[in-house]
């Protein structure tokens, strides 16, 4: 589930290995294509947030909705991707682009996927080689099977919120934005109602690798107040960053979290629903 630089070196030039480039950067999102031209891993494909990781945006959905299983399984198989690949997601360190691609292919059923950790920044301080090429794949053959128990909807949250179903929902964001003090994206400011604050960059160390699955147990057990793995829904912006915080739980062996999958942009969508700021962060 998380590779390393070295391990992805050994594993270059194995044919079932595909390899997808995902940075973005919301505030530019024409940068992950220009940059994955410049230099990227050999092999290596773009698969860009906003036209292939989500799918249009709808008056009641949130900044990122999930992609139409169909058109995505069709478009991985287009890029090389079967029923026996197993995919290498990177970001330009260990960042949610990779983990959001992650989380998808988990979802419709694809289960050999993991993530680059540290991402291209790791790669070529280990001296790993980079070039500019397209990569020559072969089609591949893949029919999606979703598995629609790993996300919640808008309902659901609802239910929770209103204390009818259990539940933690984690909020990845930054305490700022969590808090309420700023929100440069989403035009309301604050959290869902009971969300409690894990900022998915709290789960990486300095030089942007992931913390080890022992120091994330820790930064966890503190976060979930009790809750087990399976109470927990993570939530972020727009449903991005918050497959990070829960690939992170993954990775500490804290198993069988869900996605928000439309999250806070999708909550305050239609202004109906309750909104908090202040708080504790965990």
């Amino acid at each position: 589930m998380l590779l390393s630089p070295g391990e992805l070196q050994d594993r270059l030039e194995d044919p079932a290995l595909i390899l997808f480039d995902c940075r973005f950067r919301l505030q530019d999102p024409t940068w992950g294509r220009r940059v994955w031209a410049e230099a990227h891993i050999p092999g290596a494909d773009h698969a860009d947030l906003e036209r292939v990781l989500s799918g249009p945006i709808t008056p009641s959905s949130g900044r990122h909705p999930l992609p139409d299983p169909g058109a995505f399984a069709a478009w991985l198989a287009g890029h090389g991707v079967g029923r026996d690949t197993m995919v290498v997601a990177y970001d330009e360190t260990s960042g949610p682009f990779a983990t959001r691609l992650w989380w998808l292919l988990r979802w419709i059923g694809l289960k050999e996927v993991a993530v680059l950790d540290g991402g291209i920044r790791a790669w070529r301080e280990l001296g790993g080689g980079v070039n500019d090429g397209p990569p020559d794949l072969k089609p591949g053959h893949f029919i999606p099977a979703p598995d629609d128990q790993l996300w919640l909807g808008i309902q659901a949250i609802e239910r929770v919120v209103a204390g009818s179903d259990p539940g933690l929902i984690l909020d990845a964001r930054q305490a700022s934005r969590y808090l309420g003090r700023e929100e440069p994206i989403d035009p309301v400011a604050g959290h869902i109602p009971g969300a409690v604050n894990v900022c998915y960059l709290d789960t990486l160390t300095s030089d942007g690798t992931f913390k080890s699955p022992g120091e994330l147990r820790r930064i966890f057990t503190d976060g979930l107040r009790g809750y087990p793995p399976e109470c927990v829904i993570h939530s972020c912006g727009s449903g991005v960053t918050a497959t990070h915080t829960l690939f992170a739980m993954e990775w500490a062996g804290l198993v069988g979290s869900r996605l928000y999958a439309g999250s806070y942009s999708e909550w305050i969508r239609d202004g109906c629903h309750p909104v908090e700021t202040g708080g504790a962060d965990a």
